[in-house]
């Protein structure tokens, strides 16, 4: 494997000094582009490119060709480890995710499989091993799973949901029956997580999508528990690399001071947070991620560098923040306004990084 020549993201994680903010997007290999239309069409489904390794490994680099990102994010989805014990994930258009087998049961719960990321998962770390070697120490390359919490809901739920009723009713009634699948979940993430960093993944996202729909006391019993038991079993070193680890929930922004507590590197803001808020209240234990409105790339170019000034300008002086979208660009975004934000962040940021070097 190729030494880095772009580390910046890396360094940033690690709150170490740089020359310029980072930037890169969630969801940037993505419909918004059209050459990734065109691969998923060769592909057959989404389902179909999300496990054909080399097909992967295109879209995740399709970005990089456009755009002056500082890090590639392997594409996949967040469900592939539900979809591995056995629950038949499938795709409706316009409806988003659906299992076939959802988990209603206890005797459902007992009978879940912990998959083993080198069988049943084997397509997500070969196109993690075949990304790295094409990036040749480009940027890089960060890898992902769903959290247990956002996980279960899916599960639960059968699917996408706005009221989460099911899952919830769960907790509620079945609390130990809940504990005991969020632990088999969390067990099975990071053997995941562990086994893309094994591949090649210099950097880990925990997606936890759903985090925010959970009352404060739900929320550290239900969700972050079980991200800080991820981060407890991940293996953050790699040959004497240290990996970097992230955490994100979307709604999260009421909870920051013990998301710290939960040991990663860094934390991923939604756009709702105030980033000059959130780095008063974190101070320097972590690094932030974030987290210019998605929809904001809807207007004009200047405009969208008049909010990236504006969030730079909010996060301040030093080390600490990578630049992103609060949440995944949206598919019908113009990518000359993804280009105006990049080159806002390198235009804008080098002046809060004077005296970094």
């Amino acid at each position: 494997m190729q030494p880095l020549k772009n580390d910046i993201f890396i360094r940033t994680l690690l709150k170490q000094p740089v020359d310029r903010t980072p930037i890169w997007m969630m969801r940037q290999a993505g419909r918004y582009l059209p050459e990734y239309r065109k691969v998923r069409e060769q592909a057959g489904s989404f389902l179909d490119l999300c496990t054909n390794p080399e097909l992967a490994c295109e879209v995740t680099l399709q970005p990089l060709e456009r755009f002056d990102f500082d890090a590639a994010i392997l594409f996949s989805d967040i469900l592939t480890i539900p979809d591995a014990m056995g629950l038949g994930l499938y795709f409706t258009e316009g409806e988003g995710p659906k299992f076939k087998k959802p988990v209603r049961t206890a005797a459902d719960i007992q009978a879940l499989p912990i998959p083993d990321p080198n069988s049943e998962l084997r397509y997500v770390t070969d196109a993690v091993s075949l990304i790295r070697k094409n990036l040749q120490g480009r940027v890089p390359l960060i890898g992902f799973s769903g959290s247990p919490w956002t996980l279960a809901t899916y599960m639960v739920e059968g699917g996408s949901s706005k009221i989460f009723q099911r899952i919830k009713s769960l907790m509620y009634n079945e609390p130990k029956l809940m504990h005991q699948m969020l632990d088999k979940l969390a067990y099975s993430v990071a053997l995941y997580l562990n086994a893309q960093i094994e591949a090649g993944a210099q950097a880990v996202m925990l997606f936890d999508t759903w985090g925010g729909m959970l009352s404060t006391e739900d929320y550290q019993e239900f969700s972050l528990s079980y991200a800080k038991q991820v981060r407890e079993l991940l293996k953050v070193e790699q040959n004497g690399e240290k990996i970097p680890t992230i955490l994100f929930t979307k709604g999260g922004g009421l909870w920051l001071e013990s998301m710290v507590d939960a040991g990663y590197d860094a934390l991923g803001l939604d756009w709702q947070t105030d980033i000059a808020q959130a780095r008063l209240r974190v101070g320097e234990k972590v690094a932030l991620q974030g987290n210019l409105d998605p929809i904001a790339l809807y207007a004009e170019p200047k405009v969208i560098e008049e909010k990236v000034k504006t969030i730079l300008q909010k996060y301040g002086n030093g080390p600490g923040h990578v630049f992103n979208l609060g949440h995944g660009i949206l598919p019908d975004v113009n990518p000359e306004h993804v280009k105006a934000m990049v080159d806002a962040v390198h235009e804008f940021s080098p002046q809060y990084h004077q005296n970094a070097l």
